[in-house]
């Protein structure tokens, strides 16, 4: 069988060099017992200096093993642990990023090791581009699809910005650890899959709509990950070990699809600016925040739910808006409304989705995750400005104020 790294790059053979070079990983390991890989490979590169970058609870998951592998190989390995703010939270912002560049610094580190989710990638990739040191990525649950990213979503002055930073050289992705994860985390996975039937639709929007850039081999290999995880969420459920490599694949698959495209199109559109939009909001209130992918799921059901009522509105209402500021966007969306329309109908209505992420334990509404009616409705209103530069059509929608 052809390992994930393998059948992408033959995919992409066709695509540009820049292209083939952004996935040009060293390796992908996914399976039982990935974990004592992670030395041999060092030695590989001759890497006699390391830093291990986790939290209190992944430097259990993974951390101490990884650390005494390490010792027993011969390598030095500092361990970062990236302190939680005063809420309890473990945030990608300037203290922890500056928590880690000094270590990196002070301990003359060689490569640093992300041993955690989202959150410890994104500190660990932004450190290393830095101090242009690589990177090695050990996910400790299959909880986000940021792994192998480029971009590292940063808050500056509690406000997400995402910054260029750099991928991990390899990953290490160990069944046995993932499959210990907790059911939250997995649940949070799988609603991160979820979100890509909003985001592909709001991709193939933008192309037509905007000229925004489109890649279609981005766009298949993200499509053909997704309904695998949705094949598969009974494992899934089920803490089988099918399920959780089907679904970690995706993840990092969903990974590989952004990096051939260049930019996150293919896996991120209303639905997380939703998500950042809330994550936002509450470090401003000083609340504790959500799980990344539980918000992804319960705000791709409503981007769904949004969208779908739009399309029952078919093409005239943009119509009335022909002569207004954005009237060359809504004489494409006229133009393009039979193409559009059929890309509505890939995504699942608010019953079907609700009805998969039921399957997992994940919260089904902004109730379930303590959202407020008022954040959710603002959100609705404003989240487009998150990532204003992005073309959506909940930021048509918005901002041609049809309705």
């Amino acid at each position: 069988m052809t390992d994930l790294l393998t059948r992408i790059k033959q995919k992409a053979a066709g695509l540009d060099e820049h292209a083939q070079q952004r996935i040009n990983l060293d390796r992908i390991t996914i399976e039982a017992g990935a974990l004592q890989e992670v030395a041999p490979y060092l030695l590989q590169k001759s890497y006699q200096q390391a830093i291990i970058v986790a939290d209190a609870t992944t430097y259990e998951a993974a951390g101490r093993r990884l650390e005494a592998l390490l010792a027993r190989a011969g390598i030095q390995a500092h361990i970062t642990l990236i302190k939680p703010d005063r809420t309890g939270d473990v945030l990608a912002d300037e203290a922890s990023l500056i928590q880690l560049i000094l270590d990196v610094q002070r301990m003359h580190a060689e490569v640093v090791i992300a041993v955690g989710g989202g959150t410890i990638h994104d500190i660990a990739r932004y450190s290393a581009y830095t101090t242009q040191i690589p990177f090695v990525s050990v996910p400790t649950a299959p909880s986000v699809d940021g792994f192998n990213s480029k971009g590292a979503p940063i808050l500056i002055r509690g406000e997400k910005t995402t910054i260029l930073a750099v991928g991990p050289d390899a990953i290490f992705a160990d069944l046995d650890i993932l499959m210990g994860a907790p059911q939250a985390l997995v649940a949070a996975g799988f609603g991160d899959m979820l979100g890509k039937y909003t985001s592909l639709f709001d991709w193939k929007f933008g192309s037509l709509t905007t000229n925004e850039p489109y890649l279609r081999i981005a766009a298949d290999l993200t499509r053909e990950a997704l309904m695998r995880c949705v094949n598969q969420v009974g494992q899934m459920a089920g803490r089988q070990e099918e399920g959780i490599h089907t679904l970690i694949e995706a993840l990092i698959e969903s990974g590989l699809a952004m990096l051939l495209f260049g930019q996150s199109h293919p896996a991120s559109g209303a639905e997380h600016h939703l998500s950042h939009y809330w994550e936002m909001a509450y470090i401003r209130l000083g609340k504790r925040q959500l799980i990344h992918g539980a918000k992804v799921g319960v705000a791709t059901i409503q981007i769904s739910k949004l969208y779908h009522r739009i399309a029952l509105e078919g093409s005239r209402p943009w119509e009335l808006v022909l002569r207004g500021e954005q009237a060359g966007q809504a004489f494409q969306i006229v133009q393009q409304w039979e193409a559009i329309s059929k890309e509505l109908q890939q995504i699942p209505k608010e019953a079907e989705l609700s009805e998969l992420l039921r399957q997992v334990n994940a919260p089904l509404t902004a109730e379930d995750l303590g959202v407020g009616e008022e954040l959710l409705a603002s959100s609705l209103r404003e989240a487009h400005h998150v990532r204003y530069g992005r073309s959506t059509m909940l930021k048509a929608y918005n901002e041609m104020k049809y309705m």
